[in-house]
């Protein structure tokens, strides 16, 4: 290897290695909200409400950071594609861990009355607009850097962040739970996994500080500089981009739904429902997610680097399907009250969502040229959680109140696996295609990817 091949290698690995520890970080944020929200915030911040009408207001103050998640694709997608990746990285860390750590140190409703639910809305906001700015850049970080014929597998260690994110928050939850007892973790337990972002953030932006540019953002600058391409300080142009090939970019968005829902029913609603619903120790219900993430991350991993071989769409299309028909016997088996059932039914879902997550680092910068893949590819990851993630908890827990089972919610989430496969099936094939600076990837590339703005 050339000195010019060791170079792309190293600065490669140091890009997937920021982009894994700062995704996993930035989740860890996002999902111990989801977790403390279906243990303890209905008591803390919504008190007098019932059971149910406090669970339904902690999961929508929860919806509320999937709403913020567009907005802060845009914002943090426009200025990442204007001044560069590195910094849009370093502020969207900042604003998340910042504002996670804020939450353990609010008052609850006890003290601050309503004031305390308005707050915690607000730093629900912050974080749903770094988290929106994360996922994007950190998946190009990882793209235009990884050559072509193994963009997926790289991809892979992008997708391993969430996952690690998930089982630290879990993981923390549980030892707390465990080692505090329910009174002392319900009066003030809950706050150190907040207050630990602190620590977190130090490291994430350690690691961020360090590594360089994007190859091919430099390189889109250094050609409209010569003025071979317009200015992206004209404006974000992913408006006008999309207002040409808008049908694919729905497309696109509407895709993600089915993953966010059967992680969010899974990770969040099921633990409240199987702790207030079917009277499992929430110990228990955590324990099962943490092997099952164990499952989830092996088949992250499998299924980024198969969509190397079989391709992006093909694989997502086995997963979605797969996790369609999971759906449907996801809720009875939890019903089933049985400890083995219960089991299979949550690491079942955490292995198919990891079919389902693997591939889509990869995946979505593939469809956009360099000038708005932030944009692009933030943007579109990002409006999938507004229903997937946002609607979804609300929705199972208004269906439960209404039927009695949860079965129903079962067939929720099938119907939007269906509108995925309808949706991924009118996409193209991006596998091997070429992450140029002017036409977004058509051509198949060598390697380490020809840049044709160099």
């Amino acid at each position: 290897m050339d000195a010019e091949g060791a170079w792309r290698v190293g600065q490669l690995r140091r890009a997937a290695a920021a982009a894994l520890i700062g995704t996993a970080i930035e989740f860890y944020d996002f999902f111990i909200y989801g977790t403390a929200a279906a243990l303890v915030f209905g008591v803390v911040f919504f008190p007098g409400l019932g059971a149910v009408g406090a669970l339904l207001a902690a999961f929508s103050v929860y919806a509320v950071a999937f709403l913020a998640r567009p907005l802060g694709a845009v914002v943090f997608g426009h200025f990442g594609d204007r001044v560069g990746r590195k910094a849009t990285l370093v502020v969207s860390l900042l604003l998340m861990g910042l504002a996670t750590a804020a939450v353990g140190l609010l008052p609850g409703f006890a003290a601050w009355g309503w004031w305390a639910p308005a707050v915690l809305v607000v730093l629900r906001v912050c974080q749903g607009v770094g988290l929106g700015g994360e996922w994007g850049g950190a998946a190009l970080l990882i793209a235009e850097n990884a050559p072509a014929a193994r963009r997926g597998r790289y991809g892979g260690f992008l997708q391993l962040g969430p996952t690690i994110g998930f089982v630290l928050a879990n993981g923390v939850f549980l030892a707390l739970q465990l080692g505090l007892g329910e009174r002392a973790f319900r009066a003030w337990g809950w706050r150190v996994p907040f207050l630990a972002s602190f620590a977190l953030v130090a490291v994430g932006l350690f690691v961020r500080l360090r590594i360089e540019e994007s190859p091919l953002f430099r390189a889109m600058e250094r050609t409209e500089e010569r003025g071979e391409k317009g200015r992206t300080g004209s404006g974000c142009r992913c408006w006008r981009w999309c207002g040409s090939t808008g049908v694919r970019w729905w497309r696109v968005g509407a895709r993600s739904p089915v993953g966010y829902a059967l992680f969010y029913l899974t990770t969040t609603y099921s633990l409240a429902y199987a702790t207030s619903g079917l009277g499992v120790a929430s110990t228990l219900v955590l324990a099962m997610l943490l092997v099952g993430a164990v499952g989830m991350a092996g088949t992250v991993w499998l299924s980024a680097e198969r969509s190397d071989r079989w391709g992006r769409r093909r694989t997502l299309r086995w997963a979605t399907g797969l996790a369609a028909g999971w759906a449907l016997v996801l809720f009875p088996l939890l019903e089933s009250v049985s400890r083995p059932l219960m089991f299979v039914a949550l690491a079942g879902a955490m292995v198919v969502l990891g079919c389902m997550f693997g591939p889509v680092a990869a995946f979505l910068p593939e469809l956009f040229p360099t000038r708005v893949r932030y944009t692009g590819a933030a943007l579109t990851y990002n409006l999938g959680g507004v229903v997937g993630g946002a609607l979804t908890p609300l929705v199972a827990t208004r269906l439960m109140a209404a039927y009695g089972t949860a079965q129903p919610v079962g067939w929720y989430l099938a119907g939007l696996g269906v509108l995925a496969l309808g949706c991924l099936r009118l996409l193209p094939e991006t596998t091997g295609a070429e992450l140029g600076a002017v036409d977004g990837g058509r051509r198949r590339a060598p390697l380490w990817g020809a840049d044709p703005a160099a």
